[in-house]
């Protein structure tokens, strides 16, 4: 093989390292999302409270909940039993900043009633 390209393949080798080496590293939403509900005292599997606060974003959505208040109510009854009434809205909270956040504007209603 010549010399220059020997030394060109290597030079285009070590570009592609550089970049992977570079390539930013994608965060887990669902794993700070449960970290987030710990600092709540809200525990459970990762999975099932991921998949609950996606849930609620397609009941708002959907228009099967048609407002906050709907929403904590559904939150309440699928949360563990021993959930107080200010953790099912901490929820409802972190699930629409994580999962809706076009979805926030629910909460701020909820200040007008």
């Amino acid at each position: 093989m010549l010399p220059q390209v020997r030394g060109l393949l290597w030079a285009l080798v070590l570009a592609v390292v550089v970049l992977l080496a570079a390539a930013p590293a994608r965060a887990d939403v669902d794993s700070d999302f449960a970290t987030q509900l710990h600092g709540y005292g809200i525990y459970g599997p990762r999975d099932y409270n991921a998949w609950l606060g996606k849930i609620t974003c397609k009941r708002l959505a959907t228009r099967l909940d048609r407002n906050a208040f709907d929403s904590a109510k559904f939150l309440s009854t699928n949360l563990p039993r021993g959930t107080t009434t200010q953790q099912a809205w901490q929820f409802l909270d972190a699930a629409l900043a994580t999962y809706c956040p076009e979805q926030l504007s629910v909460i701020s209603a909820v200040a007008t009633h």
